[in-house]
This record gives structure tokens, sequence and C-alpha cells, in this order.
């Protein structure tokens, strides 16, 4: 559990936070990406949760160092990331770093991080698999053609920032694009899985985690 620097595809330099398996480098591997919030204590511990289950998880960091625990620096602090320069130069570089010693590389993400997991999805090719947690972006913006790869996705029925009409019509977006996929939706609000939040919902979180860890088994170590 440390922190590494690694190089988008454009060259530039990018810092993340790296947990690794018993394994080594030569295991699976999984970018996790972060909600509004930054790379947080909360968010480091999704990614050692990983790497206990044998994963090499990689937490880039979007906002270069910035963390903070009010929504309305939170939304500042979204609000001026460029979400395709994020998707395509730091996620993607966050997967080549890792693919480099791991044969399989995944995606995950929350809420913010959902939404550019979906967009990962479509603009970094050399990613294998994605699980999306109760986030998307705009749905003009999920070129779902361009998806080739396994994708899950957890979503809350009561959730307040993504609807779960918008759910619906992603659903029929990727079924006509013949996406490989499985989402799930739970009587929970936004933001069911943060273990500290006060929207956590435990049996939710629960039944996500276990479908997301058959997943990766499946999809991550084939």
């Amino acid at each position: 559990m440390k922190t590494i620097t690694f190089k988008r595809p454009d060259g530039k330099e990018i810092d993340g936070y790296y947990a690794e398996p018993a394994a080594g480098v030569n295991a699976p591997g999984i970018i996790v990406i972060q909600e509004w919030w930054g790379v947080n204590d909360q968010i480091k511990d999704v990614a050692n949760r990983l790497a206990a289950a044998g994963y090499r998880a990689l937490v880039p960091d979007l906002y270069r160092g910035k963390v903070t625990v009010e929504a309305q620096e939170a939304q500042h602090l979204m609000d001026g990331l460029n979400f395709g320069d994020a998707a395509g130069q730091d996620i993607r570089g966050a997967v080549q770093y890792l693919k480099k010693n791991s044969a399989i590389v995944g995606v995950t993400g929350f809420c913010m991080g959902g939404a550019l997991t979906l967009l990962a999805a479509v603009n970094v090719p050399e990613a294998d698999a994605a699980v999306t947690w109760y986030g998307f972006p705009p749905l003009e913006y999920v070129d779902a053609t361009k998806i080739k790869m396994p994708l899950m996705g957890h979503f809350a029925v009561d959730d307040a920032y993504f609807p779960i009409s918008s759910v619906d019509e992603l659903e029929r977006k990727l079924e006509a694009a013949k996406v490989k996929f499985e989402f799930y939706r739970y009587k929970a609000g936004h933001a069911f899985a943060h273990e500290t939040g006060a929207a956590y919902n435990g049996e939710a979180a629960e039944l996500a985690w276990r479908r997301t860890m058959e997943f990766l088994e499946k999809n991550l170590r084939r």
C-alpha cells in the first residue's frame, strides 16, 4: 500500500494509491475510481479490500492530491474535472501501467467514479471488464457500440442523483449494441455501499459486493 507515479498515454505523470496482493505483480489488476470526495481513506480501503481478495488495485488521483469532506467543495472539484481527459488519459494510463505485469485488468468506480467507469468502458480498449456503482455520465456520451468488455452495474432505486429511469434508458442502449452486461437495482439510496456515509445500506452493499467478487473472479481470472 503506497503512492506510485505512472504515465498517461500523452506522457504526463500522475500519482495513484496502489495496493498489491500477496500474489504480487503478476496478479490480475483493477483500477478503482474515486467518488467526488477525492482519494480519501474510504476509497483506499476499497483498494485494500480488493488487494486482500487477490487483485492489484490502483486508484488514480484524479484531483491531484485534493481531498474534501464538504459537499460544496466536492461539487466544485468534480465540476472542474475534465471527464474525457480523466477517462482517456488518467484511467487509461492506469490500466496500461498495470497491464505491464497483469495480463487482465478491470475498472470499477463509485458515484462520480461510476460515471467514469462507463466512460472508461467506452474509451479504454485495454480494459477487460468494468463494474459501475450508482453512477453514469450523460447518456449521449456513452457510445455503447465501443464497449467490448463485460459490464456490471449496481444502482439504487431511490437515488436522487442518478435517476433509475435513466438506468432503464442506458440498458436499452447497451442491449441495442449487444453489450454483455448485468445490471442490478437495490432498494436503497445513493452511495449505499459507502461504509461511513449516511446512506449506507449494509444488506444491499453486501449483496452488491458478493456479486462484484463473483463477476471479477469470472472475468479477471480467466
